[in-house]
């Protein structure tokens, strides 16, 4: 019989095929076919059922083993990791035991990415914005903002169908499979761009940075090289705190001649149910002040419940609250279909 955290690495590692890691996929079966036993095992086991998923908790153990590799603290691990080809059912036993530790605190925290290539949803909704009230710069609140490379998105180029939008002079040039109707040619300026994250990564901190590229999968190397375009721009700060209490401040006062956008990216997941209801709260209270002199919108890049692939991408603007339906996103920003 399949336990429950097997079906959940099992489920995790169809995921990792789809978005284009095999190799993840494949560690991720091996965990779950053959365990290796000890205090790693153990603690997965006893993990509540329910939250399985929403803790991500198969790439919290990808995460920790990719970080011994990176750091070169396992060289037959390293041996079964790409471009290599060694077999992970025969090393995993003496990798768990050996580092049992360093695993055990990996399984302490939600996994994180911060995947540039969501950026295209950001260029998509900054363009629409940018048309519907000209001559007004954005100010940025990111949720779940991560390391912020997601808020200097306007130093990001974006090629759809031979046309390119966003940066003049990119740190990175974005290639999404774009399908419908393309992002209006309405150019958008930043003013002010912050962010928040319960444990915000520094750009400067090799520690941060080895979070971070833990989680970027070893078998694509491309998104390590955005990661490492994006990390020579000068990214926004993050602040250290919980989304809603940072967000009702930042709401707080209109932002007066800009469109203040709030966006968050594959982050509510993780949120507390309080969290939502607070941030739900403050955007509701700061729609209701918004004026056409002091525009609010929410971008929102998330799970649903649809069968469909990837995420649903919604822009609601106020004043009015009126929610678009803009399309469907890859999770990790391959393609964007517009609705």
């Amino acid at each position: 019989m399949t336990a429950p955290w097997q079906a959940h690495f099992l489920r995790q590692a169809e995921a990792c095929d789809g978005l284009g890691s095999p190799f993840t996929a494949a560690l991720l079966r091996t965990l779950a076919q053959d365990m290796p036993p000890g205090a790693v095992a153990a603690r997965i086991a006893a993990w509540p059922v329910e939250t399985l998923s929403p803790d991500a908790l198969a790439l919290r153990l990808a995460g920790g083993l990719h970080a011994l590799v990176l750091q070169g603290r396992d060289a037959a691990l390293a041996a079964c990791y790409p471009p290599h080809q060694g077999a992970l059912s025969e090393v995993l036993p003496g990798t768990l035991a050996t580092h049992e530790a360093h695993l055990l605190h990996w399984l302490d925290s939600a996994p994180q990415t911060n995947e540039i290539r969501r950026s295209a949803a950001l260029i998509l909704a900054a363009s629409l914005l940018a048309e519907r009230f000209p001559e007004r710069p954005l100010q940025l609140s990111e949720l779940g903002a991560s390391a912020g490379l997601n808020l200097q998105f306007d130093r990001y180029g974006m090629e759809v169908a031979g046309q390119r939008f966003g940066a003049a002079a990119p740190l990175l040039t974005l290639t999404p499979d774009w399908q419908g109707e393309r992002p209006p040619r309405a150019a958008y300026r930043v003013a002010e761009a912050r962010g928040v994250d319960l444990n915000p990564l520094d750009p400067g901190s090799p520690a941060d940075m080895l979070r971070l590229r833990s989680y970027t999968w070893a078998d694509q190397p491309d998104r390590m090289a955005r990661l490492d375009a994006a990390l020579a721009g000068e990214i926004p700060a993050v602040d250290r705190g919980d989304a809603a209490a940072w967000l009702e401040d930042r709401l707080a006062t209109p932002a007066r001649g800009r469109v203040h956008l709030v966006y968050h990216t594959i982050a509510w997941q993780y949120f507390p149910a309080e969290t939502k209801a607070r941030c739900e709260a403050a955007l509701a209270r700061a729609g209701a002040l918004a004026t056409p002199e002091a525009p609010l919108a929410r971008l929102s890049f998330e799970a649903d419940a649809s069968e469909r692939p990837g995420a649903a991408l919604r822009l609601t603007t106020w004043p009015g609250g009126e929610t678009q339906e803009l399309g469907r996103v890859d999770f990790h920003g391959r393609w964007l279909h517009r609705a």
